[in-house]
């Protein structure tokens, strides 16, 4: 134990202070950033699943795996806020990814200091602070894919079936989570690259076959709730047909990767990332290759994939790539040359820097970071932005307050998402205000809230400028307050540039 203190010590202080920096920054003003669509829909969920014990399996019918629901659901009624309690998740998923990242990189450099700049490098990487912050299942399914490559390196190393076991439930978790962890399973094979003799590998593939059975195990049973079979179908509306790639072998290929290294990571790596990669790979390949090599294979290859196949294709999507990618920037540091390791510094110095700067924006003011074209449309700009949602909700408990007695009836754009999704998720606890979907594009008061105020109920309607058509003077409607979007920026230059009219939030009230 004495040994063991002398030679760890340091790294125990550095790694604990590390935690808590990295929890701290992630906690901080964690519901700035207002709800985004998928997080209200997670969280909705959760609450659901939460009060209807039957419907534990819901979010599978939208074709999506519950785990982060199941997750969520048990301890979202103790929280006043339902945006924190579901971005809390998410920011103790990437203090797991972090520690998984520090353990993955002592297994392949058995070096400390390594581990603790890998680990450095996720904790303010604007890639990764940004969706540890938000409720969403990128940031779980992330984490147990580091955990599920670091028992498959102790399989590899140790071929023990007590490891095997344990990288199957990691692996099974993740499947549990979102459908792209089965690209985990598959580079477990890179693992094998540590290998030495040929002959070991007989005994390593009835450990992975083990693996892939526990693994799959765990996901079957989603098979005990109603519709399994959509996981299957939805998964179809966000990947390409493995038969188009004959035809238009590098679209969507090449802009994909355009994205990925010209749009995200000089904004969000940021930029020094490049250097930092660079560095790390072609430094002391002779003594690490393979343990380089399963690194490249186990970023590069899913990428590729993903950016071949890929409909949708935004950062979120290939987050569970970028842990293994940072362990081979900080690799960078094993570099013997001291001309060589003092510019390694300076990169590392800058990247710290820039990330930093970064960071401090999305903590105070998110509009004036630097996000990519579509993640600043998609959090910030457009209808999928939430803004205005938890003040209109405070609005509408207060008026509940004032009129015990009568029910208040909110009708919002659309039937599913930010809205309303949103204001459910708010108003929970409310059974007094009903939310009910009255569609888009609208041009006249739905139907149903005509009825609602002639019912004697308070009737309110909540809708993006963008999505109303018609004239609120004509139609009856007062607005109670407005709520503005982040200005939308124009798609080369970085000064703020309206493109079209701001989004608005409105808020009316029949009258």
């Amino acid at each position: 134990m004495k040994k063991f203190l002398s030679e760890w010590k340091w790294v125990i202080l550095g790694g604990f202070l590390l935690l808590v920096f990295a929890f701290g920054i992630r906690l901080y003003h964690l519901t700035l950033l207002p709800v985004f669509a998928d997080e209200a829909i997670y969280i909705r969920w959760s609450q659901v699943m939460n009060a209807e014990p039957t419907l534990r399996f819901l979010p599978l019918s939208d074709g999506k795996q519950p785990l982060f629901m199941w997750f969520l659901m048990f301890y979202i009624k103790h929280m006043s806020d339902p945006l924190f309690a579901g971005r809390i998740l998410s920011v103790f998923s990437g203090m797991g990814t972090l520690l998984g990242i520090f353990g993955v990189s002592y297994l392949l450099f058995k070096n400390k200091l390594v581990s603790l700049l890998s680990a450095f490098i996720w904790a303010i990487c604007p890639l990764s602070f940004f969706f540890d912050r938000m409720a969403l299942v990128d940031s779980m399914m992330t984490m147990f894919g580091v955990w599920t490559l670091f028992f498959g390196i102790l399989t590899t190393k140790t071929k023990r079936l007590d490891m095997a076991l344990i990288t199957g439930f990691s692996f099974g978790f993740g499947m549990l989570t979102k459908s792209p962890a089965i690209f985990f399973l598959l580079l477990l094979l890179v693992t094998w690259i540590l290998v030495r003799k040929s002959k070991e590998l007989i005994k390593l593939i009835p450990l992975f076959i083990v693996v892939a059975v526990v693994g799959y195990g765990m996901y079957n049973v989603l098979r005990l709730g109603p519709n399994f079979n959509l996981i299957a179908s939805r998964n179809l509306d966000y990947v390409l047909p493995i038969s188009r790639i004959w035809t238009y072998p590098t679209d969507p290929l090449i802009p994909h990767l355009i994205d990925v290294f010209v749009k995200w990571f000089p904004k969000m790596g940021p930029w020094p990332i490049f250097a930092l990669i660079l560095f790390g790979l072609f430094t002391s390949w002779k003594k690490y290759w393979r343990e380089k090599a399963i690194i490249v294979i186990s970023w590069l290859g899913p990428l590729l994939v993903l950016a071949e196949f890929g409909r949708a294709f935004t950062v979120r999507y290939v987050l569970f790539t970028f842990p293994i990618l940072f362990i081979l920037m900080a690799s960078g540091i094993l570099v013997k040359n001291k001309i060589i390791k003092g510019v390694f510094y300076l990169f590392l110095i800058i990247f710290t820097g820039t990330a930093l700067i970064f960071d401090y924006y999305l903590l105070t003011n998110p509009a004036k970071a630097d996000l990519p074209r579509s993640e600043r449309s998609g959090y910030l700009e457009e209808w999928t932005a939430g803004d205005g949602i938890k003040e209109i909700s405070e609005y509408l408990k207060s008026e509940e307050l004032k009129n015990p007695d009568k029910k208040i009836v909110v009708g919002t754009e659309g039937y599913f998402g930010t809205l309303p999704d949103g204001l459910q998720m708010y108003l929970n606890n409310n059974p007094k205000i009903i939310i009910i979907g009255v569609g888009l594009d609208l041009n006249e008061v739905p139907e149903s809230l005509q009825e609602s105020k002639k019912a004697g109920n308070k009737t309110y309607l909540v809708i993006n400028e963008s999505r109303f058509k018609g004239d609120s003077n004509k139609l009856g409607l007062q607005l109670v307050a407005s709520y503005p979007k982040a200005p939308r920026r124009d798609k080369t230059s970085r000064e703020f540039y309206l493109k079209g009219p701001q989004e608005v939030l409105l808020f009316f009230e029949l009258k």
